[in-house]
């Protein structure tokens, strides 16, 4: 199957042999009525007629038309125009240029519309027979040099297909390519979407299973807790839901209240009733905040923390902060995923942005912040 260059290209040919051969009847014609002496000027009109006319409808079928059964007849009719040398007296006023010059054009702008075949017997037919005509009537006594000058449509035609293959096969070559180009960033996606989808499922664990088996391990919660049998179900159906299809949409005050429970916290929580997002913003945002407030729980020392939502489905901000001893930003080691990943990674890749503010002894604020038409 062609690609898109070798379709525009076979496009193109059809249109440029259509305008070349409008282009050049102009001149052609001037040199016949110029060349020919009162005496046959209007015989030699009439041939002039019959030639603007057909070469008129001729270039209109290739801009329009399809098939090859018009370019015999353009072989035709041009055998018969050339015929009218006979009564014209083009031979004995050395007026055969013209003919000669519409004969080869139409050769070599056939070659950019037609197959190999078509094109060269196209070709053969019209100057071949247009020598047999001149030899037919006798041509060859009056002036030798005639049939040598009609000859050269051949090779003029050949010519003009050697060209045109080239372009073609630069045409096949752009269109592998394009095609190429195009695997390979089919490709690059379906890798970046994997990467992604592997990214969001780290995510996941980390903030979930991972951290509450982390707190476990490390004495923070106490085994037989009883909030962590409930706990480790939660991570385990969030996990879970993560693995399903996702709706369009989702309340982002929904899924933040639904969240506080897991946090442990005594959380004053400000926000509208309902604010309907996109769900994968939603969630992002919703999963930020949620990572926020575990590191409110497992570094800062204080069991309270502030939640204020503002804004609606074009803009928003969510401020979660929290009064405890503070830490410096820019000593988190890059190993670290809660800040780097969990919490700006997600709102970067929704199109938002997060914001940490804090310092020894003087709480933290963390600033997440959503725009439509940011993504």
């Amino acid at each position: 199957m062609a690609g898109e260059a070798a379709r525009l290209l076979v496009r193109f040919g059809r249109r440029y042999a259509a305008a070349v051969r409008l282009a050049t009847l102009v001149p052609i014609c001037a040199i016949a009525l110029f060349r020919a002496p009162p005496e046959h000027l209007a015989s030699t009109a009439s041939v002039v007629a019959v030639a603007v006319a057909w070469t008129c409808g001729y270039a209109w079928w290739l801009r329009t038309g399809r098939g090859t059964m018009p370019v015999a007849l353009d072989v035709t009719v041009l055998l018969g125009l050339f015929a009218s040398v006979f009564w014209t007296g083009a031979i004995e006023d050395r007026n055969t240029g013209w003919l000669r010059l519409l004969i080869t054009f139409a050769c070599v702008t056939c070659q950019w519309h037609t197959s190999s075949i078509v094109g060269g017997s196209a070709a053969v037919a019209a100057g071949g027979g247009a020598v047999g005509v001149l030899a037919a009537g006798g041509a060859a006594e009056v002036d030798p040099s005639l049939i040598g000058g009609m000859t050269w449509a051949v090779p003029a035609a050949a010519l003009s297909r050697a060209a045109w293959v080239l372009v073609h096969h630069a045409a096949e070559r752009a269109d592998r390519m394009a095609a190429e180009a195009a695997r390979a960033r089919g490709e690059s996606l379906v890798a970046a979407a994997v990467r992604a989808e592997e990214r969001e499922l780290v995510n996941s664990l980390h903030d979930t299973a991972a951290t509450t088996l982390l707190m476990v391990g490390t004495g923070q919660v106490r085994s037989e807790a009883d909030w962590l049998a409930p706990q480790a179900r939660r991570d385990l159906d969030r996990l879970r839901s993560d693995s399903g299809r996702a709706p369009r949409h989702a309340d982002l005050a929904h899924l933040l209240r639904a969240d506080l429970d897991a946090t442990h916290l005594t959380v004053e929580f400000d926000a509208p009733a309902q604010l309907v997002l996109p769900f994968d913003v939603a969630r992002a945002i919703a999963d930020a905040a949620r990572e926020a407030l575990t590191n409110v729980r497992r570094h800062a020392g204080t069991t309270r923390a502030t939640v204020l939502l503002r804004g609606d489905a074009r803009a928003l901000r969510l401020d979660i902060a929290d009064q405890g001893k503070g830490f410096s930003p820019a000593d988190v080691p890059d190993t670290r995923r809660g800040l780097r990943e969990s919490v700006r990674g997600r709102l970067g890749r929704v199109g938002g942005m997060a914001t940490i503010t804090s310092a020894e002894g003087k709480g933290t604020l963390v600033r997440l912040e959503w725009r439509a038409g940011d993504e």
